[in-house]
Protein backbone atom coordinates (compact mmCIF):
# COMPACT_ATOMS: atom_id res chain seq x y z
CA UNK A 1 0.00 0.00 0.00
CA UNK A 2 0.86 3.72 -0.85
CA UNK A 3 0.78 5.41 2.61
CA UNK A 4 0.00 8.85 2.43
CA UNK A 5 0.03 11.86 5.47
CA UNK A 6 -3.42 14.20 5.07
CA UNK A 7 -2.93 17.35 7.09
CA UNK A 8 -5.66 19.66 7.70
CA UNK A 9 -4.06 23.27 8.14
CA UNK A 10 -5.34 26.02 10.12
CA UNK A 11 -6.96 24.39 12.79
CA UNK A 12 -8.39 27.19 15.55
CA UNK A 13 -8.68 29.75 12.34
CA UNK A 14 -12.68 29.77 13.57
CA UNK A 15 -15.23 27.41 15.04
CA UNK A 16 -16.29 26.08 11.66
CA UNK A 17 -12.67 25.15 11.03
CA UNK A 18 -11.30 23.45 14.18
CA UNK A 19 -14.60 21.44 14.19
CA UNK A 20 -14.80 19.87 10.93
CA UNK A 21 -11.08 19.11 11.30
CA UNK A 22 -11.68 16.77 14.40
CA UNK A 23 -14.69 15.51 12.98
CA UNK A 24 -12.60 14.22 9.76
CA UNK A 25 -9.97 13.01 12.18
CA UNK A 26 -12.64 10.88 14.61
CA UNK A 27 -13.63 9.45 11.22
CA UNK A 28 -9.92 8.51 9.92
CA UNK A 29 -10.01 10.89 6.81
CA UNK A 30 -6.95 13.06 8.18
CA UNK A 31 -3.78 11.96 9.97
CA UNK A 32 -2.81 15.10 10.97
CA UNK A 33 -3.55 19.25 11.82
CA UNK A 34 -1.42 22.47 12.17
CA UNK A 35 -2.81 25.07 14.62
CA UNK A 36 -2.36 28.32 14.81
CA UNK A 37 -1.56 29.41 18.01
CA UNK A 38 -1.87 32.91 18.02
CA UNK A 39 -5.43 33.01 17.87
CA UNK A 40 -7.58 33.34 21.09
CA UNK A 41 -9.79 29.96 20.40
CA UNK A 42 -6.75 27.76 20.23
CA UNK A 43 -6.47 27.15 24.38
CA UNK A 44 -10.51 26.41 24.06
CA UNK A 45 -10.75 24.45 20.67
CA UNK A 46 -7.82 22.32 21.74
CA UNK A 47 -10.62 19.96 24.06
CA UNK A 48 -11.20 19.02 20.35
CA UNK A 49 -8.08 17.61 19.62
CA UNK A 50 -7.67 16.04 23.07
CA UNK A 51 -9.73 12.62 22.43
CA UNK A 52 -7.28 12.26 19.18
CA UNK A 53 -3.68 12.83 21.00
CA UNK A 54 -3.40 8.46 19.57
CA UNK A 55 -4.84 8.97 16.61
CA UNK A 56 -3.43 12.30 14.55
CA UNK A 57 -0.40 14.01 14.59
CA UNK A 58 -0.59 17.82 15.79
CA UNK A 59 1.98 20.44 14.43
CA UNK A 60 2.59 24.21 14.36
CA UNK A 61 1.16 26.44 11.58
CA UNK A 62 4.09 28.76 12.10
CA UNK A 63 2.58 32.05 11.15
CA UNK A 64 3.41 35.38 10.09
CA UNK A 65 0.49 36.49 7.69
CA UNK A 66 -2.84 35.97 9.27
CA UNK A 67 -4.73 38.88 11.36
CA UNK A 68 -3.54 36.72 14.63
CA UNK A 69 0.14 37.61 13.28
CA UNK A 70 -0.51 40.85 12.90
CA UNK A 71 -2.64 41.51 15.53
CA UNK A 72 0.89 39.83 17.40
CA UNK A 73 2.96 42.38 16.50
CA UNK A 74 5.15 40.47 13.88
CA UNK A 75 2.76 39.97 10.84
CA UNK A 76 2.68 41.39 7.72
CA UNK A 77 0.48 40.56 4.58
CA UNK A 78 1.73 37.89 2.22
CA UNK A 79 3.52 39.84 -0.14
CA UNK A 80 4.84 42.18 2.78
CA UNK A 81 6.17 39.26 4.44
CA UNK A 82 7.60 38.32 0.70
CA UNK A 83 9.42 41.12 0.25
CA UNK A 84 11.08 41.53 3.32
CA UNK A 85 12.10 37.62 3.61
CA UNK A 86 13.72 38.56 -0.06
CA UNK A 87 15.00 41.69 0.36
CA UNK A 88 16.84 40.09 3.44
CA UNK A 89 14.69 42.27 6.57
CA UNK A 90 13.77 38.97 8.04
CA UNK A 91 17.05 38.25 10.37
CA UNK A 92 16.72 35.44 12.05
CA UNK A 93 17.93 36.43 15.29
CA UNK A 94 15.02 39.04 15.05
CA UNK A 95 12.72 35.70 13.84
CA UNK A 96 13.38 33.30 16.33
CA UNK A 97 11.59 34.91 19.31
CA UNK A 98 8.68 35.16 17.69
CA UNK A 99 9.49 31.26 16.60
CA UNK A 100 9.99 30.32 20.49
CA UNK A 101 7.10 32.61 20.95
CA UNK A 102 4.44 30.51 18.78
CA UNK A 103 6.42 27.21 20.05
CA UNK A 104 5.55 28.01 24.14
CA UNK A 105 2.44 29.17 23.22
CA UNK A 106 1.92 25.54 21.52
CA UNK A 107 3.18 23.57 24.55
CA UNK A 108 1.89 25.62 26.94
CA UNK A 109 -1.89 24.09 25.52
CA UNK A 110 -0.64 21.09 24.44
CA UNK A 111 1.29 20.11 27.28
CA UNK A 112 3.58 18.48 24.46
CA UNK A 113 5.97 19.50 21.72
CA UNK A 114 4.32 19.83 18.14
CA UNK A 115 4.88 16.39 16.13
CA UNK A 116 6.17 18.40 12.91
CA UNK A 117 5.99 22.28 12.43
CA UNK A 118 4.82 23.90 8.72
CA UNK A 119 3.81 27.41 7.60
CA UNK A 120 0.54 29.79 7.12
CA UNK A 121 1.27 30.41 3.46
CA UNK A 122 4.47 28.44 3.34
CA UNK A 123 6.29 31.16 5.73
CA UNK A 124 8.44 28.30 7.25
CA UNK A 125 10.81 28.20 4.42
CA UNK A 126 11.09 32.01 3.36
CA UNK A 127 14.60 33.52 4.01
CA UNK A 128 15.37 34.85 7.98
CA UNK A 129 12.54 32.45 8.85
CA UNK A 130 13.79 28.72 7.66
CA UNK A 131 17.21 29.40 9.41
CA UNK A 132 15.67 30.64 12.66
CA UNK A 133 12.83 27.73 12.21
CA UNK A 134 15.95 25.18 12.07
CA UNK A 135 18.50 26.53 14.76
CA UNK A 136 15.34 26.87 17.10
CA UNK A 137 14.08 23.48 16.60
CA UNK A 138 17.27 22.02 16.87
CA UNK A 139 18.25 23.67 19.87
CA UNK A 140 15.02 22.92 21.88
CA UNK A 141 14.73 19.19 20.40
CA UNK A 142 17.40 18.15 19.12
CA UNK A 143 18.38 16.17 22.02
CA UNK A 144 15.12 14.45 22.84
CA UNK A 145 13.66 11.86 20.89
CA UNK A 146 10.31 14.03 19.66
CA UNK A 147 12.48 15.92 16.83
CA UNK A 148 9.80 17.88 15.32
CA UNK A 149 9.30 16.48 11.15
CA UNK A 150 9.30 19.70 8.85
CA UNK A 151 6.93 20.22 5.93
CA UNK A 152 8.83 21.06 2.57
CA UNK A 153 6.31 23.14 0.33
CA UNK A 154 7.30 21.25 -2.91
CA UNK A 155 5.28 18.87 -5.09
CA UNK A 156 5.88 15.87 -6.83
CA UNK A 157 7.36 16.52 -10.24
CA UNK A 158 3.76 14.95 -12.08
CA UNK A 159 2.07 18.22 -10.24
CA UNK A 160 4.16 20.67 -10.72
CA UNK A 161 2.50 23.97 -12.38
CA UNK A 162 3.39 27.58 -12.15
CA UNK A 163 1.90 27.87 -8.42
CA UNK A 164 4.17 25.05 -7.29
CA UNK A 165 7.06 26.43 -8.89
CA UNK A 166 6.37 30.28 -6.91
CA UNK A 167 6.00 28.12 -3.78
CA UNK A 168 9.25 26.10 -4.31
CA UNK A 169 10.72 29.07 -4.99
CA UNK A 170 10.02 30.52 -1.45
CA UNK A 171 13.05 28.34 -0.31
CA UNK A 172 12.03 24.80 -0.35
CA UNK A 173 15.64 23.17 -1.23
CA UNK A 174 17.30 25.58 1.40
CA UNK A 175 14.89 24.67 3.84
CA UNK A 176 15.71 21.06 3.00
CA UNK A 177 19.63 20.77 3.40
CA UNK A 178 19.14 22.70 6.77
CA UNK A 179 16.76 20.78 7.94
CA UNK A 180 19.14 17.60 7.31
CA UNK A 181 22.34 19.26 8.18
CA UNK A 182 20.63 19.50 11.75
CA UNK A 183 18.81 15.69 11.66
CA UNK A 184 15.14 17.15 11.58
CA UNK A 185 13.58 15.03 9.89
CA UNK A 186 11.69 15.81 6.59
CA UNK A 187 8.44 15.06 4.53
CA UNK A 188 9.47 14.45 0.87
CA UNK A 189 6.65 16.21 -0.84
CA UNK A 190 4.00 18.38 -0.70
CA UNK A 191 0.59 17.89 -2.46
CA UNK A 192 -3.45 19.50 -2.35
CA UNK A 193 -2.51 22.89 -4.03
CA UNK A 194 -4.90 24.95 -6.03
CA UNK A 195 -6.63 28.30 -6.10
CA UNK A 196 -9.53 27.35 -4.20
CA UNK A 197 -12.15 28.06 -6.68
CA UNK A 198 -13.31 24.49 -7.43
CA UNK A 199 -16.87 22.64 -7.13
CA UNK A 200 -17.15 19.71 -5.87
CA UNK A 201 -16.51 17.92 -8.80
CA UNK A 202 -13.57 19.50 -9.59
CA UNK A 203 -12.04 18.91 -6.57
CA UNK A 204 -12.73 15.20 -6.31
CA UNK A 205 -10.79 15.41 -10.34
CA UNK A 206 -8.40 16.93 -8.86
CA UNK A 207 -7.87 14.45 -5.50
CA UNK A 208 -8.10 11.80 -7.63
CA UNK A 209 -4.89 13.27 -9.67
CA UNK A 210 -3.16 14.13 -6.65
CA UNK A 211 -3.74 10.29 -4.95
CA UNK A 212 -2.37 8.98 -8.32
CA UNK A 213 0.98 11.34 -8.89
CA UNK A 214 1.72 11.62 -4.80
CA UNK A 215 4.52 9.40 -3.82
CA UNK A 216 4.99 7.66 -1.19
CA UNK A 217 5.38 9.29 1.94
CA UNK A 218 3.87 12.84 0.39
CA UNK A 219 1.90 15.09 2.65
CA UNK A 220 -1.74 16.15 1.34
CA UNK A 221 -2.49 19.80 2.54
CA UNK A 222 -6.77 20.65 2.75
CA UNK A 223 -8.28 23.44 4.44
CA UNK A 224 -11.29 22.12 5.39
CA UNK A 225 -14.60 23.56 7.81
CA UNK A 226 -18.18 22.59 8.60
CA UNK A 227 -19.35 26.03 7.52
CA UNK A 228 -19.13 29.41 5.76
CA UNK A 229 -17.67 31.41 8.23
CA UNK A 230 -17.41 35.71 7.84
CA UNK A 231 -14.55 36.92 6.08
CA UNK A 232 -12.93 33.61 5.65
CA UNK A 233 -11.70 34.20 1.81
CA UNK A 234 -11.94 30.61 1.10
CA UNK A 235 -15.17 29.30 2.47
CA UNK A 236 -16.70 28.04 -0.02
CA UNK A 237 -14.03 25.95 -0.54
CA UNK A 238 -13.49 25.06 2.74
CA UNK A 239 -16.95 23.36 3.02
CA UNK A 240 -16.66 22.03 -0.49
CA UNK A 241 -12.95 19.72 1.26
CA UNK A 242 -14.83 19.08 4.12
CA UNK A 243 -17.72 17.80 2.55
CA UNK A 244 -15.48 15.87 -0.19
CA UNK A 245 -13.38 14.42 2.52
CA UNK A 246 -16.27 13.25 4.65
CA UNK A 247 -17.69 10.97 1.71
CA UNK A 248 -17.83 8.02 0.39
CA UNK A 249 -16.49 8.75 -2.69
CA UNK A 250 -12.91 9.99 -0.97
CA UNK A 251 -13.12 6.55 0.59
CA UNK A 252 -13.91 4.78 -2.75
CA UNK A 253 -10.60 6.70 -4.51
CA UNK A 254 -8.39 5.28 -1.18
CA UNK A 255 -9.14 2.03 -1.70
CA UNK A 256 -8.98 2.14 -5.41
CA UNK A 257 -5.53 3.37 -5.19
CA UNK A 258 -4.47 1.32 -2.80
CA UNK A 259 -3.43 3.94 0.18
CA UNK A 260 -3.18 3.75 3.40
CA UNK A 261 -3.72 7.22 5.76
CA UNK A 262 -0.70 7.49 7.71
CA UNK A 263 0.69 9.90 10.71
CA UNK A 264 4.18 11.65 9.62
CA UNK A 265 5.68 10.85 12.67
CA UNK A 266 5.42 6.89 11.79
CA UNK A 267 7.34 8.01 8.53
CA UNK A 268 9.61 10.15 8.39
CA UNK A 269 13.22 9.56 10.10
CA UNK A 270 16.50 12.47 9.80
Amino acid sequence: MKKLVFCADDFALHGAASEGIAALAQKGCITATSVMVLSPRWPTDVKLLEPLRAQIDVGLHLDWTSEFAINAGHGMSLPQTLLSAWLRKIKPAQAKPVIEHQLNNFEQVWQAPPDFVDGHQHVQQFPGIREALVQTLAERYGNTGTRPYVRISQLPPLQADFKASVIAAMGAEPLRRLARLKGLPCAPALSGVYDFSDGPIRYGQRMHDWLRTSPEGTILMCHPAQSIEAHDTIGRARVCEYRYLAGAEFQKQLKARNIQLSRGSLLYKA
